[in-house]
């Protein structure tokens, strides 16, 4: 599938969603990041935007990205509303062909999953490379399909977060691993129906 067709995909998925008026940020996210000193961070597949509007109250500058541009006029649309336009920027990037330019004391990638041609590790290792030293990649994946997963095929296996930290391949020497947790939530489903979910959770930290 080409660029054209993914931006096609993710847009008519945005906007065959109602506009969320609420969006929630991701419960890891508060969970690792309530208390850390405010920077710059960068939300790679913002999505509803809840992550980054939470930073943004928390008083993060944010650049917030996705592929589809339905997703990022929405956030930004509630940034204003909000008053927080200051602080986040909404723009549409497409990861498969590019990186946000910037340095970032935070890169967050949560449930950054497709099924379409995406080289995540790659991705992420951009993401690590442009941190400053001393900021932080928290990745957030499925460890675990929900009732409500598009992807619901039943030989389908979630890498460790190890074994992610070894796709993205940085040199120890620059980079270290605070967190590698397998962790279960009892999650919300987008029809109000809840199940207990897996969460593969790692956190780099950039040291030189």
């Amino acid at each position: 599938m080409n660029a054209t067709d993914a931006i096609t995909f993710w847009d008519e998925v945005h906007a065959a969603r109602e506009p969320a008026t609420e969006p929630r940020p991701n419960a890891r996210l508060t969970e690792y990041l309530t208390g850390l000193t405010p920077g710059d961070a960068l939300d790679l597949g913002c999505g509803e935007g809840g992550d980054a509007l939470w930073l943004a109250g928390e008083g993060w500058r944010v650049t917030a990205v996705d592929i589809s541009a339905v997703a990022v006029e929405r956030l930004a649309a509630l940034a204003g509303a909000r008053g927080l336009g200051d602080r986040l920027t909404a723009a549409r990037h497409d990861l498969h062909t590019s990186f946000p330019p910037g340095e970032f004391d935070l890169v967050s990638a949560h449930y950054l999953h497709t099924p379409l041609d995406l080289d995540r590790a790659a991705v992420l290792r951009s993401a690590a490379h442009a941190l400053r030293p001393g900021g932080r990649l928290l990745v957030v994946d499925h460890g675990s399909a929900a009732p409500w997963s598009w992807n619901r095929d039943p030989d389908i296996r979630f890498p460790t977060p190890r074994e992610i930290a070894e796709g993205i391949a940085l040199d120890p020497a620059g980079w270290t691993v605070e967190r590698a947790d397998t962790r279960r939530r009892v999650a919300t489903g987008p029809g109000g129906q809840t199940a207990e979910v897996t969460d593969h959770v790692l956190l780099l930290r950039r040291t030189a």
